[in-house]
């Protein structure tokens, strides 16, 4: 059964005054404005490694739908580049900067971008994705 959690009869949070509610807005702006570099930096990473291995999962940290793909690829005999990014930004400049481009996981395949779990999913079983990992240098058999 459920326990009630006591109310302490403090000031409730969502009833700041205004100069509060303002000095916090100031403090996520800061806060954006500092992590745009980061996002920049991780988006050079993520071009990096696509370029250099034949198969990249790119997807969030602790995300279940990147060990999906992971373990999918693993089992076909594919040992996939994983990298971890925050969030959809750093795949803004990549593969034209479209929609599919933000959807984590995104699985890029020979340099190009194959697509998400969907997409990944999709070729698997209608049978052309083995062709595609062999033809990027990810399978040899």
């Amino acid at each position: 059964m459920y326990q009630a959690i006591p109310y302490s009869g403090g000031v409730r949070p969502w009833l700041r005054p205004a100069e509060t509610t303002a000095a916090a807005v100031a403090t996520v702006k800061t806060e954006m404005a500092e992590a745009a570099p980061a996002s920049r930096e991780e988006q050079q990473e993520v071009e990096r490694a696509v370029s250099e291995s034949p198969v990249v999962v790119v997807g969030r940290r602790a995300c279940c739908l990147s060990h999906v793909v992971k373990q999918l690829l693993q089992g076909l005999g594919v040992n996939p580049a994983v990298h971890e990014v925050a969030d959809e930004a750093s795949l803004a400049g990549l593969a034209g900067g479209g929609v599919e481009a933000a959807a984590l996981p995104a699985v890029f395949v020979g340099g190009k971008l194959l697509g998400g779990l969907d997409r990944l999913m999709a070729v698997h079983i209608s049978g052309e994705l083995v062709p595609i990992l062999k033809k990027a240098g990810a399978l040899w058999l």
